[in-house]
């Protein structure tokens, strides 16, 4: 990273060298303490008169901020130091480690980034492995056509005196099925190919939905003012039609959240310095908290994460937050809130959650269940529940502390584990 990206670290540090809360300072300076946060933990830019503001409210030249190097060198150092939780280290003595070793302590914190990078991708490969339709469909063709030639040659093996006709036949199916085997192989292997490439379009409608998603960064300006029509921003998209017909319900809900309440009058609404409260904010706006939850996701200051998913457990919307790993199919630990929302429906869940690995992170979610499709006389309601996921800023202990899944997860005899993991001695 460059000394420039870790302006947010270094204002970190200060403010905890000067004993100042997050809350305090984003107060001091006139921005929402969630916003202060990811400047913190340089997942935003900051320059020209906030910069100053900030440096003013630390008592230091914004120099110190932007061209220090020790100082977010120590910070790196424990935030490594959090995420391993050894005994016996010298934490009193990071300072002059730092100073003394620079070399050194940047190689253990660019050491501790790289572990970051891979924990990231472990978790996401394992939710892969453990979920992905396509993977399982492409192995079970594999396997039961290998035993489909295994069963035909032990046959030619244990009966010598086949009769010809019978010989050629048991021939011919070894033909196909190794010809089976052979495609059935290159199509796995092509696969997994494009998998550790990243290149995923096309292979499920939800990967194409997800990336749509992604790349207009979950705001679709489109919709923002009155007139636009879901099927026409569709096909100006270059996706599959299976792509499109699962797009279409969550870009309709879009829609329809838009119409009910603009991002303008949101933002409005937002108390500078304060962190966001979605049920006041639904109060004060008249307007439902599932609504309000899923239009905090699209305002990026915030830099907010946001789930929406249905009974079944299927994820339709799937916003992650960095440091907060969320489940791509199926369902884990990290959405027990959203759990707890299905579970009592009408009530707005908060709680902190912590996820277990080297960052720790924690994390602030706002989940509520809510119903929709009964048009008819005695039809059921379909209900769908939405978590709103902002990086925590306070104290105290975790509602809930969570794994990104049973197969990857330290935690040992966790009463709630569904299978070995393959970190623990004692799963």
């Amino acid at each position: 990273m460059q000394p420039e990206g870790l302006i947010g670290t270094r204002i970190r540090e200060r403010r905890q060298v000067v004993g100042l809360r997050q809350a305090e300072l984003a107060r001091t300076v006139e921005i929402s303490a969630s916003y202060l946060n990811l400047i913190e933990h340089n997942r935003r830019r900051i320059g020209g008169k906030l910069l100053l503001r900030i440096a003013d409210a630390l008592g230091v030249e914004s120099s110190v901020l932007t061209e220090g190097a020790e100082a977010a060198l120590i910070a790196a150092l424990r935030e490594a130091d959090a995420g391993a939780q050894l005994k016996n280290v010298e934490r009193d003595r990071i300072e002059e480690f730092a100073g003394r070793f620079p070399g050194w302590a940047g190689l253990l914190a660019a050491t501790h980034n790289r572990t970051l990078t891979l924990e990231q991708t472990v978790q996401e490969l394992s939710d892969r492995i453990a979920h992905d339709p396509v993977l399982a469909a492409s192995v079970h063709e594999v396997l039961s056509t290998a035993a489909s030639i295994r069963s035909t040659a032990s046959i030619l093996a244990e009966n010598e005196s086949l009769e010809p006709d019978w010989l050629r036949r048991f021939h011919g199916n070894i033909n196909e099925d190794s010809e089976r085997l052979a495609e059935s192989s290159r199509t796995l292997a092509g696969y997994l190919e494009q998998s550790a490439m990243g290149d995923l379009s096309g292979q499920l409608p939800s990967e194409e939905a997800d990336a749509y998603l992604a790349a207009c960064d979950y705001v679709i300006p489109e919709f923002e003012t009155p007139g636009a029509d879901v099927d026409s921003i569709l096909k100006a998209t270059d996706m599959s039609m299976q792509a499109q017909d699962y797009l279409r319900p969550i870009l309709q809900i879009y829609a329809a959240d838009a119409r009910a309440l603009s991002l303008d009058t949101l933002q409005r609404a937002l108390s500078p310095g304060n962190a966001p409260d979605p049920l006041n904010l639904a109060h004060s706006l008249n307007c439902p908290v599932s609504v309000v939850l899923r239009r905090m996701a699209c305002i990026p200051e915030l830099g907010a994460g946001y789930v929406l998913c249905d009974r079944a457990g299927n994820v339709l919307i799937r916003k992650a937050l960095p440091g907060f790993s969320l489940p791509r199919f199926g369902a884990s630990c990290p959405l027990w809130p959203l759990f707890q929302a299905f579970a009592q429906p009408g009530t707005v869940v908060n709680a902190d959650v912590m996820q277990l690995g080297q960052r720790q992170d924690k994390v602030t979610c706002f989940a509520v269940s809510e119903t929709h499709g009964a048009d008819a006389y005695n039809q059921t309601p379909l209900t769908r529940a939405g978590m709103l996921i902002l990086p925590s800023v306070r104290t105290g202990d975790p509602e809930y502390i969570v794994g990104a899944s049973c197969r990857i997860c330290p935690r040992e005899h966790c009463p709630g584990r569904s299978e070995p993991s393959v970190l623990t001695a004692n799963p």
